[in-house]
């Protein structure tokens, strides 16, 4: 008899990917840093130590070879070559996850092996960095105006830990100053990651810019972007209730202020980037922030394209068209980018 499904996003609260690497024995041949495990690409065999990575903070995998990445339901159809339902199943089945209404009415879950998910607030910062250059190159190049970089704290650091980047002061949603994250004025050298951020910060428990967001009128819908230059263009062009991810994919945390923020049945835009990181995203946020939410998702047209990609005013047009749309039905098509 086929067991009932208890949906996907319970298995995904209830799994985590270290359990399940854990399941097929692939936990010696990675490598960890932090909240991240790195190693060769245990899915089409790779040998290269640094394509495939799990972020057991945001519980996902990503191949830079293959290009594949996603869930533990995606990791486990791409291991069994099984579709995602029978997957989900065998997920249900391998960690005894048994749907609400078992177990005295409450639901079962595997206990995780590893403590990623705990909850811990940033502690905000006891300094600021100084005599930051707003005027360097690549922020003219990335068309962000002077007083965008003004409003945001955004500017080029010429000492200490982030020396020779862009550093954006991120900010807790009350407004205390928890971060810095550095960008590297376009591609890193080796090795060298293109965002720096300090250690022990936890960006999956905070929105960027959500303390500013929420001054603005209410009665907008709230735009989520992946990037920190995504809320700059978004913000610059005109249209202040916009926070970011500061990644593709969507956290339990993030998850509860959005919902905090707008409140049920309150508007959002997904915009994300259009590759395959951001549809995945997208997607994912989608289906968890729907069932709460008036949601609306709007791709672009061209793969590659992100919200700096295009004008300010096909920018703000896209958004003010999407959110002036009332949904007819929970799954709609996705409304195109006219850039």
């Amino acid at each position: 008899m086929t067991p009932k499904f208890v949906g996907f996003d319970v298995l995904k609260a209830a799994v985590s990917m270290h359990q399940v690497l854990e399941r097929y024995g692939l936990l010696d041949r990675l490598h960890r840093q932090g909240d991240n495990l790195n190693g060769p690409c245990p899915l089409h065999g790779g040998h290269n130590p640094t394509q495939f990575r799990v972020s057991l903070e945001k519980n996902c995998f990503n191949c830079f070879s293959c290009q594949i990445g996603g869930s533990i339901v995606d990791f486990v159809s791409h291991k069994e070559r099984v579709g995602i339902r029978d997957a989900a199943l065998l997920l249900q089945d391998w960690f005894k996850v048994q749907p609400k209404g078992s177990a005295n009415g409450k639901l079962r879950v595997a206990t995780p092996s590893h403590n990623a998910n705990t909850q811990e607030a940033n502690v905000p910062l006891t300094f600021t960095l100084r005599d930051l250059d707003w005027a360097h190159p690549y922020l003219k190049q990335r068309g962000l105006s002077a007083e965008t970089l003004r409003t945001f704290g955004v500017g080029y650091c010429r000492n200490g830990l982030m020396a020779g980047r862009m550093v954006i002061p991120v900010h807790n949603a009350k407004g205390q100053l928890v971060a810095y994250a550095g960008r590297w004025p376009g591609e890193p050298p080796n090795p060298e990651p293109r965002y720096k951020l300090p250690k022990g910060f936890r960006k999956s428990l905070e929105l960027f810019n959500l303390h500013r967001a929420t001054q603005a009128d209410a009665r907008l819908p709230l735009v989520v972007v992946e990037g920190y230059f995504g809320c700059f263009h978004v913000w610059q062009a005109g249209h202040r209730r916009v926070v970011s991810l500061m990644g593709s994919m969507l956290s339990k945390a993030q998850e509860d202020l959005i919902v905090r923020t707008v409140g049920p049945g309150g508007k959002v835009i997904l915009l994300f980037d259009e590759d395959e990181a951001g549809r995945k995203g997208r997607s994912e946020a989608f289906t968890r922030l729907d069932e709460l939410l008036n949601v609306r998702v709007v791709s672009f047209a061209r793969e590659g394209l992100q919200p700096d990609s295009v004008t300010p005013e096909q920018l703000l047009e896209l958004i003010q068209q999407a959110g002036l749309r009332e949904l007819a039905t929970r799954h709609q098509e996705e409304e195109p980018c006219p850039a």
